[in-house]
């Protein structure tokens, strides 16, 4: 309680007091920045880990159901469903186009098509499956140096560097650390 001059008394708080939580909140709130934003970087990360194995399962069912032991060349063809299904072999969020944003990583994933592959049952025609694939997320922020890669061997690859340009569509890259078989 604070004292008038004029003898009575104020209620509240006095501007110092004020200025005084606004400070100690400043600094709490600069401490916790650094730990919050490795925080929204791990959780991208996983939800990129997340997503190379989606696509590997995905691209294996495709194969073994639809393309007639070859692979999707292109995110769009996995999102459309076989003629015996309304479930499309990877979920729309993953599927609306060929290269997507998904929780601060960019995901793409291509097959080179192969002249000699048969038509696959979910509209893609002779000689444009794959005979291998791979897939990358690359961190859209500067700061995040975590880069994903998979390709048809089912491993799922990280470096600092971004791995989709150097990752054969069958066997290892040439840099990186294998994450899980």
């Amino acid at each position: 309680m604070t004292t008038r001059l004029g003898g009575g008394s104020a209620h509240g708080f006095a501007l110092i007091d004020i200025l005084f939580v606004c400070g100690i909140l400043g600094i709490l709130s600069t401490l916790a920045m650094p730990r919050l934003l490795l925080a929204r970087q791990s959780a991208g990360a996983a939800s990129a880990i997340g997503s190379m194995r989606t696509i590997s399962s995905a691209q294996l069912t495709f194969a073994l159901t639809c393309g007639g032991g070859f692979y999707a060349p292109n995110l769009t063809t996995l999102g459309v469903p076989p003629p015996s299904s309304d479930t499309p072999f990877i979920s729309p969020n993953l599927s609306s186009a060929d290269t997507i944003d998904n929780s601060g990583y960019l995901i793409t994933m291509t097959g080179t098509a192969f002249a000699g592959s048969p038509d696959s049952c979910n509209g893609r025609p002779a000689g444009e499956t794959a005979q291998g694939f791979k897939a990358g997320a690359d961190p859209l922020e500067a700061t995040n140096s975590r880069y994903f890669a998979v390709n048809s061997n089912g491993q799922i690859w990280e470096d600092t560097t971004s791995l989709f340009p150097v990752m054969p569509e069958v066997g290892e890259p040439p840099s990186g650390q294998l994450l899980s078989r």
